[in-house]
């Protein structure tokens, strides 16, 4: 079965390069699509307001957390300061409350408390589970393929153990920690199916850029906080690719599931944080070969010992979707990386 996918991959890759032998063509290098502007961009622009894309995380809470209107801005631009990292997280949650009010439909009825949401194309949302303006510490989960603004809540297929949001609620409730608050991110666009985008990287590298900045804001509003963070299936490689770049306050990094992370070892990452992994045995994501070639391919899978991660329990994981299912050994080993409290030796 093994060789018979690698021939698959090698006979794909070949294929679309005789089919489109272009810049575009599976031989080229993974690149960042640029960020997309925020709903309302252009009125807030035409007010000479700070440039909601390229205006840094820091500059964005001097210029927000120092305005007597702040609260007005809010509320007059939602699609802007709702996703604009490094903003008061009061002021996200408020602009985002509307932006949902506003979109209507399924999104008209979700409740809690979010830090990012654009209903566009495939949809942008960011669910806060627990006290992020007091916690110590924060989790951050970034989901992978098939993750949509539209099954963010319901799940895939309206499986709720595959909706990001269910993810998130349990890893926070298996926490038992009120320190810790727990993001559910779907801040970029995932690969639709496990096909030739799954196999590229062309959609981590622009998730990284905004994870690397969303994380950057978390910081700036919770400096005294440290974070750890959560890839599922093709969240990892995004982390992966973001890896040397993070805010010094990420201890963790826990994948599970993972198809690779963009390199064959954990040094490779350029990281100081720790970096756990599990893969369950009955998890698909074991035949899809570990290779890459002709720009497909994520690298050796993290859980594999020669990667060199710290690996978690994952014997009694059904499939690729329940590693965070109450009762399971992952679920309790991820929610001690979480709090900080997992064994390192």
């Amino acid at each position: 079965m093994r060789r018979w996918l690698v021939r698959t991959v090698v006979g794909l890759a070949s294929a679309a390069v005789m089919v489109t032998p272009t810049a575009g063509t599976l031989l080229s290098p993974a690149s960042a699509a640029p960020a997309r502007e925020p709903v309302g961009a252009a009125a807030w622009d035409a007010h000479h307001l700070p440039d909601p894309v390229r205006t840094d995380p820091v500059a964005a809470h001097r210029f927000l957390a120092g305005r007597a209107d702040a609260a007005r801005l809010a509320l007059e631009y939602p699609g802007v300061v709702g996703g604009l990292d490094g903003a008061p997280v009061s002021l996200r949650y408020a602009a985002n409350r509307v932006a949902m009010r506003a979109a209507g439909g399924r999104y008209a009825g979700w409740h809690g408390n979010f830090l990012l949401f654009d209903p566009r194309g495939n949809g942008r949302v960011a669910q806060v589970f627990g006290d992020l303006t007091t916690a110590d510490r924060i989790a951050v989960l970034v989901p992978g393929v098939d993750s949509r603004a539209e099954n963010f809540v319901r799940g895939l297929g309206g499986k709720s153990y595959r909706a990001p949001a269910t993810q998130a609620a349990n890893l926070y409730r298996a926490a038992h920690d009120d320190r810790l608050a727990v993001i559910a991110w779907l801040g970029y666009d995932t690969p639709r199916g496990v096909g030739v985008a799954a196999a590229r990287e062309d959609l981590a590298a622009t998730g990284s850029v905004a994870l690397q900045r969303f994380l950057t804001g978390l910081t700036v509003v919770r400096p005294g906080a440290t974070i750890a963070l959560f890839g599922h299936s093709y969240g990892s490689t995004v982390i992966g690719l973001a890896a040397s770049r993070l805010p010094r306050q990420v201890t963790d990094i826990a994948v599970f599931g993972s198809p690779g992370m963009g390199v064959d070892r954990a040094a490779g990452l350029h990281t100081r944080a720790t970096v756990w992994a599990g893969q369950a045995e009955r998890d698909w994501i074991g035949w899809v070969p570990a290779v890459r070639l002709f720009g497909l391919g994520h690298g050796t899978r993290p859980a594999d010992p020669a990667f060199g991660a710290r690996v978690f329990p994952t014997a009694d994981v059904p499939d690729h979707d329940h590693y965070l299912a109450p009762g399971t050994d992952s679920l309790v080993h991820l929610a001690r990386i979480a709090t900080g409290t997992e064994a390192r030796s």
